[in-house]
């Protein structure tokens, strides 16, 4: 596992929630689910009531969480990128993710569970800390670097995943 992989890992550990992103008939789509680690690969439950399960097993999804709202000077983000299946957690797993909603959408809950086997990791971290005239500057800077790495980044790995010419 790389050094990305194992941060990414241990920063998603402190979060209950993320965002898994997919697309549904040619149109994307983010949806919440709870997540846990184990193993190494994400394990994610949803609610099974909005169908979103059935778009993400058997493709490449992109699962992220992070912690902006939390008013942290240091704030990161994490997206790991895989193929999901949907599984039968084991009871251990089942007890992790702790109590389930009772509604979603005004529906009963219904869980449906799906396991990510991370091809692809990023973490992204802002720094906010030092004098706040050093941050605002800092801040600036950093949104533009970061998004335009996070962009660079993003675009060599569809490049990867797109079929390569064959000579015939």
């Amino acid at each position: 596992m790389s050094s990305d992989e194992i941060r990414a890992i241990e920063l998603l550990s402190r979060v209950s929630y993320g965002r898994v992103a997919t697309s549904m008939r040619a149109m994307p789509f983010v949806a919440p689910a709870r997540h846990i680690v184990a193993d190494g690969r994400v394990l994610l439950r949803m609610h099974r009531g909005l169908g979103y399960h059935r778009a993400c097993n058997g493709s490449v999804v992109a699962y992220g969480a992070d912690n902006f709202d939390s008013g942290a000077e240091r704030i990161w983000s994490v997206q790991f990128t895989g193929t999901a299946e949907i599984v039968e957690p084991t009871a251990e797993e089942t007890a992790a993710f702790g109590p389930e909603p009772v509604r979603v959408d005004g529906e009963p809950f219904t869980p449906v569970f799906m396991r990510i086997e991370p091809q692809f990791v990023t973490v992204h971290e802002l720094d906010y800390s030092g004098p706040p005239e050093r941050r605002r500057r800092a801040g600036v800077a950093e949104l533009r670097h970061g998004a335009l790495a996070a962009h660079r980044r993003q675009a060599r790995h569809q490049e990867a995943l797109l079929p390569q010419p064959r000579d015939h």
